[in-house]
């Protein structure tokens, strides 16, 4: 095992190698010496804890040979911020990254409207540290996800003009109305608003802005798809309306799409973000894991067709049994019964499927 300690990025790293399977919470009890199973469990918690580059919270991650941990010490992963909309995910003296739940702004849109902005300009004033949060993009109200947050000018302006070169991977993931028929894809056209203010798309420069949406889906049902979008480009309202294109709207989304609304939400969430650290150049990758609800949606549907063929199954094979029982009595001959009784598991079979 290796160790060493890294203070590059004014932050204090103990690194631990994989040596063998395991999950990762029995790995950091049994490698972490001096240190309560409650405050290792928290550090995890807090995202204080990096598998191969990455910040990993779950406890029961599997662990391979060859893997690298990082375990920061760090107090700022120790930092509660109070709030049912805002969840803490990782912080330093240049910026903060946060999780939003739905129901909550970006940013002001009113002096009494619930913003993002708001809450965390309240929870560094309460924690004693001079800074404001700066808005460098944006997630609609009823967006959840990944957001980040410069807490100085100086940042700010190096995120806002450089964004699509310090960004390098943002995704997120919805639910779709309607069985995709395409495992992946890219869609690339104009996006515009009108006097309105409804994006719609054209294929050609319709004066509007050009938009990039790469798109794979992850599971399928003949009701919903859950569908992963990789953003090219960062256009207002542009997976609502990508996904609108291809005939399956985002679940839940009043503005583009169909109706469908499954969860009483909007069904789509910011789970990962890349960037490469804008003063220090440090990669940061954080990822969230998938809704549970998004999910539920796809596994129920799967589990009740899977419950409906096994039902199929034993149907057919008990009428046929008591096909060859009935057969075998009248006829008396065990091949007429058997071809008496596969009639009868016919017949239904297709008794099942029409009328079940």
């Amino acid at each position: 095992m290796q160790r060493e300690d890294n203070r590059k990025t004014n932050t204090e790293y103990t690194y631990l190698q994989v040596t063998a399977e395991s999950p990762l919470l029995e790995f950091l009890l049994a490698n972490i010496k001096n240190e309560s199973r409650t405050k290792i469990k928290a550090t995890l918690r807090g995202r204080g804890i990096k598998v191969n580059g990455k910040f990993v919270t779950q406890f029961d991650f599997p662990l391979k040979p060859g893997m690298k941990i990082a375990v920061s010490k760090s107090k700022r992963n120790n930092l509660q911020l109070n709030s049912r909309y805002v969840k803490l995910v990782y912080e330093d003296r240049h910026l903060v990254v946060v999780e939003k739940n739905i129901g909550i702004l970006s940013m002001a849109a009113g002096h009494s409207s619930l913003n993002v902005k708001s809450v965390l300009d309240d929870y560094f004033h309460k924690s004693h540290q001079h800074c404001n949060a700066h808005v460098v993009h944006r997630l609609d109200r009823d967006t959840s996800g990944l957001m980040v947050y410069a807490k100085n000018m100086e940042t700010e302006q190096i995120l806002e003009h450089n964004w699509h070169d310090i960004v390098y991977d943002r995704r997120y993931v919805a639910v779709v109305s309607g069985e995709m028929e395409e495992d992946g894809g890219t869609i690339a056209n104009w996006l515009k608003d009108n006097k309105s203010y409804i994006t719609y798309s054209s294929p050609v420069d319709n004066g509007g802005k050009y938009a990039v949406t790469h798109f794979h889906t992850l599971a399928r049902t003949t009701d919903y798809s859950l569908v992963e979008y990789r953003l090219e480009t960062g256009r207002k309202n542009q997976i609502r309306v990508h996904s609108a294109d291809m005939g399956h709207p985002v679940c839940g989304d009043i503005k583009y799409g169909n109706g469908d609304n499954p969860l009483h939400r909007l069904c789509l969430h910011a789970y990962m973000l890349c960037f490469y650290h804008p003063i220090t150049g440090e990669r940061m990758e954080f990822e969230t894991p998938i809704p549970s609800s998004f999910k539920s949606l796809v596994q129920i549907k799967t589990y009740n067709l899977l419950m409906e063929s096994f039902a199929y199954y034993i149907f057919c094979i008990i009428a046929a049994i008591i096909g060859i029982v009935i057969f075998k009595k009248v006829a008396g001959c065990l091949m007429k019964s058997l071809f008496f009784a596969l009639i009868i598991a016919v017949l239904a079979a297709i008794y099942f499927w029409c009328f079940k």
